[in-house]
């Protein structure tokens, strides 16, 4: 059994509290969505089949213990918990960005999930399952990617309405790259004193002519 796999690289890591830190992205193919401003849809379609021990193969290559398995939606391949816990078990850190439209009671719990909850202005916040916010666990992540103030609204209602406060995992708030200036989002947060961390593409201020992360 293989898993379709778009690429695998080492960069920094941009998107998460881990941004900053060398880190080997498995950039998986396929995604259940199409969001308006995806900047990896190269990732929907192209990619080679790959059995878990190869890719276990490249990954030990970088000689690095931060480990991202990315899309695309990851979660659309059934495989994709075994490559997890088996990075899991060889004593890796392992994170998983996910879009937040699939149960992620499949994935280890020893893993870091960054799960998306899907805004307006994304064109698929019809899709999002918040009954995935109850089974995060201390250790993940939650993100919103803002796109305007209806968006922000938005967040904030979601937040509202399904987390207690303080909020039990962190709490992600991405202006959409060449949509919402970061300095718009910042004055909003403030001025709501919203207990949210502002959180730029780190890769896309130290790489930004380049498409992809590497």
């Amino acid at each position: 059994m293989n898993l379709k796999v778009n690429e695998i690289f080492y960069s920094i890591q941009g998107e998460s509290l881990y941004a900053g830190l060398p880190c080997i992205f498995v950039r998986l193919s396929g995604c259940n969505l199409r969001c308006v401003y995806c900047d990896t849809k190269y990732a929907y379609d192209e990619g080679i089949q790959m059995p878990i021990n190869d890719i276990m193969g490249q990954v030990a290559a970088y000689h690095c213990r931060l480990v991202e398995i990315t899309g695309g939606e990851p979660l659309c391949q059934d495989l994709t918990p075994d490559l997890i816990s088996t990075l899991i078990e060889k004593g890796y850190t392992v994170l998983l960005e996910t879009n937040g439209t699939m149960d992620i009671r499949c994935v280890d719990n020893r893993c870091i999930k960054i799960m998306d909850i899907k805004c307006p202005g994304s064109g698929e916040s019809e899709k999002n399952n918040l009954n995935n916010i109850e089974h995060l666990t201390t250790h993940d992540q939650l993100k919103f990617v803002i796109t305007d103030k209806n968006d922000y609204v938005f967040a904030k209602n979601i937040l509202a309405k399904t987390c207690p406060s303080p909020f039990p995992v962190p709490v992600l708030f991405s202006p959409a790259n060449d949509l919402l200036e970061p300095a718009v989002l910042a004055d909003w947060i403030l001025k709501d004193g919203l207990d949210v961390r502002l959180q730029l593409q780190l890769h896309k201020i130290i790489w930004p002519d380049v498409e992809r992360k590497r």
